[in-house]
């Protein structure tokens, strides 16, 4: 009897769980049928934010550049609270709304820059997605002025470094030229940099040019030493060829407003080699001028020491940017100083004058750099070719904070001679009164903001 009794009160327990199985079972499924009637609910809860969903990434990239009369499109988002008529829509574009649908395309008539919006309101709480369009416009007028003011970027420079209110024309170091005669444009294709450079440019009315070079040592902007890449391909005439179609359809694809050609891959252990170099400067120019779209311009930065004289005529060029600084005083026991010295600045026009070469086509290099010593022997004189190296001018002012208005600090190194405020003063002054076609400032990058701009020291005295 006690098995029986036993067994029942087994049984009663297990109908037990089997009934509130059965009834969490009915439960859940009445949860389940109605999930989407609770889901709603939920969504018209007055304390609910609204959300915007990127489900294509539209807005990953802040920023875009684009052509006049190329669209961006901003599609693929979804919105919350469902459905979506319980939300508000707005796109904006600069603040205006000029669409309530839950897409947008953005095709604008001209170039500048716009801020794409869109907002998601419900009961008074918004969400907001932003997007930055750059348009670069399909013409444009270059600004007037009655001297270049030339900002050359280093191949590091970005449009951030630009005060394009300061500059009639840019130059970026966008172009290296391998030995093979192939040319490596990465540094100008990363980001879009080139790209946001010919925009930002062509609002503001600056034409930018493509720098191209051989392999630069650094800072200075000088080869590297024994490094003919660029020479070597030009001599050759085939190679040139390639090289000239290779540069003009970079230009037009990019929108680019013309070429400098930084030829400073002179200094040879063979004179005759580098020699051979500086001839073929001419024919590359007159070769680039042949295939270039209307109107583009070829520039052609110079040098001042013993190989000038083997340059052909460059007359085809625009202008000539003479590499007016560093007079390469810098040997073993060599004294310490300024080796940009306004007198240094003076000889080299001279010598681009008296080679038969207007001053209206004569624009003469400033450097936004110093020379930083940094071991001295014992009489106090440079110790040795590796003793010393350059420093950007903004960095030497980050050093010390009074240098804008010197030429020498003692903050870095072994002391740093630069070119400050007062010396670019003087020597934009010279270029004036002289009537030289202008300055350039080699590298806007390593330049100063505000008050203590090398380049706006230039722009304010040559307008």
């Amino acid at each position: 009897m006690q098995k029986n009794k036993e067994l029942k009160i087994d049984f009663k327990e297990d109908m037990l769980m089997k009934t509130i199985q059965y009834l969490m079972l009915c439960l859940c499924i009445g949860v389940i049928a109605t999930g989407c009637k609770k889901g709603q609910e939920a969504d018209v809860d007055e304390n609910f934010h609204p959300r915007i969903f990127d489900n294509g990434g539209v807005f990953t990239v802040p920023s875009r550049i684009i052509n006049a009369g190329q669209s961006a499109i901003y599609s693929g988002l979804t919105f919350s609270p469902k459905p979506v008529e319980k939300t508000k829509i707005s796109w904006k574009v600069n603040g205006t709304e000029v669409s309530t649908d839950t897409a947008y395309t953005f095709t604008p008539a001209g170039g500048g820059e716009f801020e794409i919006k869109v907002e998601a309101t419900y009961n008074g709480q918004t969400s907001t997605r932003i997007s930055k369009v750059l348009v670069s416009p399909a013409t444009y007028t270059p600004k007037a002025a009655p001297f270049v003011n030339m900002m050359y970027l280093s191949e590091n420079g970005v449009s951030a470094n630009v005060d394009w209110t300061k500059v009639t024309h840019l130059a970026f170091s966008g172009a290296r030229v391998l030995p093979s005669g192939g040319i490596d444009f990465s540094k100008g294709n990363q980001n879009q940099n080139i790209d946001e450079l010919v925009a930002r440019g062509h609002i503001a009315g600056v034409p930018v040019l493509l720098g191209i070079t051989g392999t630069l040592s650094g800072i200075d902007g000088w080869s590297l030493y024994n490094s003919v890449d660029f020479g070597t391909v030009i001599k050759d005439a085939a190679k040139r060829a390639v090289l000239v179609q290779t540069l003009a359809a970079y230009v037009v694809a990019r929108k680019l407003d013309g070429i400098d050609i930084m030829m400073t891959d002179l200094s040879n252990d063979s004179y005759d080699l580098s020699a051979a170099h500086a001839q073929a400067v001419g024919p590359f120019i007159s070769e680039l001028k042949a295939v270039l779209p209307a109107k583009s311009l070829v520039t052609a930065t110079v040098t001042v020491n013993y190989m000038h004289w083997e340059y052909t005529s460059l007359l085809a060029a625009d202008w000539v940017n003479v590499h007016a600084f560093e007079n390469g005083a810098i040997g073993p026991g060599t004294p310490p100083a300024q080796q940009s010295p306004f007198n240094f600045m003076v000889d080299a026009a001279t010598i681009w004058v008296n080679k038969g070469y207007p001053k209206t086509k004569i624009v003469l290099g400033i450097p936004a750099f110093g020379i930083r010593y940094l071991e001295l022997d014992a009489s106090g004189n440079n110790l040795s070719w590796g003793s010393y190296n350059y420093v950007s001018f903004k960095d030497i002012l980050a050093a010390d904070a009074t240098a804008a208005q010197k030429e020498y600090t003692a903050s870095l190194g072994k002391g740093v001679y630069f070119n400050g405020v007062p010396l670019v003063t003087q020597k934009a002054n010279y270029i004036k009164t002289n009537g030289f076609k202008g300055a350039y400032l080699w590298a806007g990058d390593y330049d100063a903001t505000g008050t203590n701009s090398l380049m706006g020291t230039l722009s304010g005295i040559l307008k």
